[in-house]
């Protein structure tokens, strides 16, 4: 591909410059997403995927990025497991991506996993059957999408929600408009020494409208820096102490 040395946000990624990349958003995020997920088999992605996720590590932290999963949300999951709940990842990153490893990671299984998509298409490949990965763009799971995505796929509204950014709020909207008791939880990413520290000037994740409405429709906001002992399962501190979730 000569032309992504001057198209991007490929040219910025080849250059190193993840930053100046990832400064185009979700579109420059799902551009890339079309470009290196598609024109495989769903096998062969799976395989990539799991493959890939084996020993990918955080440039900065240096960890696997299956170690960098939250600690109080595993807790938050077990504990709600253990009391008759079943939980649901509604993200809006790629299905197929999230499938291979979630399970193992979170005790979520494939069915469980709620995201965006790819069209696929059925295919007779040396006489087997096969699902391709087409490069365009089916379903995006955010914001008015997660609701919507939650009823094609579960068929009930949930009675809890937690999300971190405002692609998640109309997902926590819709949870607290049903009756009985009901629960919407934001987490604040609100610690740079531990983590990173962004919410309303954030090109990703964008935290902006949910901080503002939160406390007036009976949200909660938990802080990751005042109300996190631990913040990734392999800290020092972390099973522990159960932290606020």
């Amino acid at each position: 591909h000569p032309e992504w040395k001057t198209e991007e946000p490929f040219a910025s990624v080849l250059k190193g410059d993840i930053k100046k990349a990832l400064a185009g958003g979700k579109p420059a995020l799902l551009k890339m997403m079309l470009a290196t997920h598609a024109n495989t088999t769903t096998e062969e992605f799976e395989k990539i995927v799991s493959e890939w996720i084996a020993t990918a590590r955080h440039p900065q932290t240096g960890r696997l990025y299956t170690e960098m999963v939250f600690q109080p949300m595993l807790e938050l999951l077990d504990y709600l497991r253990a009391n008759g709940f079943k939980t649901f990842i509604v993200s809006g990153g790629g299905i197929e991506f999230m499938r291979p490893w979630c399970e193992q990671v979170y005790g979520i299984p494939p069915e469980q996993v709620i995201g965006s998509s790819i069209k696929t298409q059925y295919e007779l490949r040396d006489g087997k059957p096969v699902i391709m990965r087409m490069p365009e763009l089916s379903f995006i799971d955010d914001k008015e999408g997660k609701p919507l995505a939650i009823n094609l796929h579960i068929g009930r509204r949930p009675i809890a929600a937690f999300g971190n950014s405002d692609g998640d709020f109309q997902m926590l909207e819709w949870t607290t408009a049903g009756t009985g008791k009901r629960l919407a939880v934001y987490i604040h990413h609100d610690d740079a020494a531990r983590e990173t520290a962004y919410d309303c000037d954030s090109h990703i994740g964008r935290l902006d409208r949910g901080l503002d409405e939160s406390p007036q429709r009976g949200w909660t906001i938990v802080s990751m820096k005042n109300d996190w002992k631990s913040i990734f399962k392999t800290d020092k501190n972390a099973g522990n102490k159960k932290d606020t979730p």
